[in-house]
């Protein structure tokens, strides 16, 4: 019988619709929270990622039907996402692969200094026209998907903010964020329990029970945001986010 630990459904619900709206934030700020509350990481990564390829994909329709994004096949924003789909998938099984042999104060260094980065770089060129690159959205899929193979997390600010720096519009980038970051999620966990995980039952239900209700909110929610509203958000959180990383690693 599955069973639900309603605080972690309510933990869900409001890390998945910031994630929903911004493009990043469930597992970068589940992960940790999970942690100090005293789960092992063995069952957190594998949970969170079964939950975001549940949300991702839901999150990814609703963005389409609100008319934040266009999946349409053959358009650009359907090409995008499929070109950062298919490269997470060679970066999150090779993340999977060394996983286990990465200290983690590596991993959370890293992510978080990445994270920051991209915040800081979006905030300085907010008001600037940005040139789409094909070659930087690959980039992007196989190193936001290397992320998230290590940690559960560093995935959706690396392609939500990219793409942004790329010349995607924000309210673009989230959608697809959102999609590309189910798919990758489906890869990883498959991944993780070929390795020889066990299925995550104690998290899992709760998670994504939580997720999923708030996915709806979120899509609305950024159907009704500026353009430069979205963006001066999705730059000032990925700021906080790997500040924050960082920090906790010091202190």
């Amino acid at each position: 019988m599955v069973e639900f630990t309603w605080p972690i459904v309510v933990l869900a619900f409001i890390c998945e619709l910031v994630d929903s709206s911004l493009g990043m934030g469930y597992g970068t700020t589940l992960t940790p929270l999970l942690l100090l509350l005293g789960y092992e990481p063995a069952e957190i990564v594998p949970a969170v990622l079964l939950s975001e390829f549940v949300t991702g994909v839901l999150a990814g329709v609703l963005h389409h039907e609100f008319g934040n994004v266009d999946f349409r096949p053959g358009t650009r924003d359907f090409r995008v996402m499929s070109v950062m789909s298919t490269l997470s998938v060679v970066g999150v099984l090779a993340a999977v692969s060394i996983a286990v042999n990465v200290p983690g104060w590596v991993i959370k260094a890293y992510v978080g200094l990445l994270v920051l980065i991209i915040g800081v770089v979006i905030l300085y060129n907010r008001n600037r026209e940005m040139a789409f690159s094909w070659k930087r959205v690959a980039g992007l899929g196989l190193l936001a998907a290397f992320n998230k193979g290590l940690s559960g997390g560093g995935y959706g600010p690396v392609v939500t903010g990219g793409q942004v720096l790329t010349g995607v519009e924000s309210r673009k980038a989230v959608g697809i964020a959102s999609l590309a970051e189910g798919i990758t999620s489906a890869v990883g966990f498959a991944a993780y329990l070929v390795g020889g995980a066990a299925f995550p039952w104690l998290l899992a239900p709760s998670l994504v029970l939580g997720a999923v209700f708030s996915t709806p909110v979120a899509a609305y929610v950024v159907s009704r945001f500026s353009a430069k509203r979205l963006t001066l958000a999705i730059g000032s959180f990925s700021t906080v986010l790997g500040g924050y990383t960082l920090v906790k690693l010091v202190f």
